[in-house]
Parts: structure tokens; C-alpha cells; sequence
């Protein structure tokens, strides 16, 4: 036969209480900070390089070429992305399908991607080696 006292059933109580109370406070900061993949959003699909070389064709016209320089929408020095993050390279594209980067020629190209697309080419790219302009 169990025998408790009333204290002992006071102290039981407010541990349970207690650790009730923390858990709820751990899940409560837990689900406010994670990321959006956590709120049930789909996650970001992993890019396969190989796949993204097959679909560099618009991209190599102007990233492709050292020290290649355009005239639309004004002259410019056209960056090199290869060795560039992988992460970059897809916030970059997403920015520009967005609206929120303004390049209209870079707009049209990422308006046409998907988020495998991007985040293909950035696996491509984010593993090439850094390319500068040959003298």
C-alpha cells in the first residue's frame, strides 16, 4: 500500500506543473523560430549539378564569356557565377523572378525557371571553380 503525504502530493504537483510549463514554453519558442520549412512549407529542392549543366544555355551567353561587358539595359560588366554559393545563386534568381532585383533580361530568364531549375544551377555553378577575366 502506497502511502503519500500531503506535501508530498503539493510537491509532485508542482513539478509536473512546472515541467508542463517549460515544455510548452520550449514548443511555443521552437515553433515561432524555426524556418519555414518547419511550418509545414515544402523544403527547398536539392540541386543535382549535373542536371544543372544541361540547363546553362541561357546562362553561358553572357556568364559564360571573360570580361564579357552588355548594352542592355546599360553597359555593364557581366558578372562571373561560377564558384559563387549555391545559395546566393538561387536567392539571386528567386529575387529576380520576384520583381524585387530590376534586370529585365535576368527577370524573363528566371521567370522561366522552376525551383528545381535554380537551385540545379546553383549546384552547377556553386561547384565550379571561380572564374575571372583573362588578361
Amino acid at each position: 500500500m502506497k502511502v503519500t503525504t500531503f506535501g508530498a502530493t503539493i510537491a509532485a504537483s508542482a513539478a509536473a506543473s512546472a515541467a508542463a510549463t517549460v515544455t510548452a514554453f520550449v514548443t511555443a519558442f521552437f515553433i515561432y523560430t524555426l524556418p519555414a520549412p518547419a511550418w509545414g512549407q515544402a523544403a527547398a529542392p536539392v540541386g543535382n549539378a549535373a542536371a544543372g549543366q544541361r540547363k546553362t544555355q541561357m546562362c553561358t551567353g553572357c556568364h559564360g564569356i571573360a570580361g564579357w561587358r552588355t548594352a542592355y539595359p546599360e553597359v555593364y560588366g557581366v558578372p562571373k557565377i561560377g564558384g559563387q554559393h549555391p545559395a546566393y545563386i538561387v536567392k539571386a534568381l528567386q529575387e529576380y523572378k520576384s520583381g524585387e532585383r530590376s534586370h529585365p533580361t535576368m527577370k524573363a530568364i528566371a521567370a522561366s525557371l522552376s525551383d528545381q531549375d535554380m537551385a540545379d544551377l546553383a549546384a552547377y555553378y556553386g561547384g565550379s571553380a571561380a572564374q575571372t577575366a583573362s588578361k
